[in-house]
């Protein structure tokens, strides 16, 4: 079965339990990080957490719930092994898995509404990676990428 690590922050906390009801409906097993409640929290703790969950093996996949989706996604990708990306479109949702090996989705809670939200949910958890040798060969170059800047400083402009 499945295991799809889920997490919200205070601004995707209104959409997280309909997230986690139909990642059950899917037949997957939902890991929930959090939070639980409205009270400002920052995203970045919880899209490490899901991120770490899917990194260490303890879930196939996650999904991170913010405001736009965008800050998310970003904290979300910092994660050695994690492709995530921002989805409001079902294509997107299916084909990132399909194409790039994504392996956590990235919610907008005050971009899109829950109906949308929970077709996204399904396109991302149904989806499988092709393997087709293009999409392997580009996969490559991304994992490429992220070895040669593990370690690397970055600094905060401002």
């Amino acid at each position: 079965m499945m295991r799809v690590a889920v997490a919200a922050d205070h601004a995707g906390f209104p959409l997280k339990d309909a997230v986690i009801e139909e990642v059950r409906r899917v037949g997957a097993e939902p890991i929930d990080l959090g939070t639980h409640s409205m009270e400002p929290v920052d995203y970045p703790d919880f899209a490490e957490a899901v991120s770490r969950e899917v990194s260490e093996g303890r879930a196939d996949r996650g999904i991170v719930i913010c405001g736009s989706g965008v800050g998310a996604a970003v904290a979300a990708n910092k994660v050695p092994g994690i492709r995530a990306a921002v989805c409001h479109d079902t294509y997107s949702a299916h084909q990132g898995v399909e194409h790039d090996d994504m392996n956590v989705l990235s919610l907008g809670a005050r971009v899109i509404g829950p109906e949308l939200a929970l077709e996204l949910v399904r396109a991302f958890l149904g989806a499988r990676f092709s393997g087709e040798e293009r999409h392997r060969r580009r996969l490559q170059k991304v994992l490429d990428i992220e070895a040669r800047g593990i370690g690397a400083k970055e600094r905060v402009n401002g």
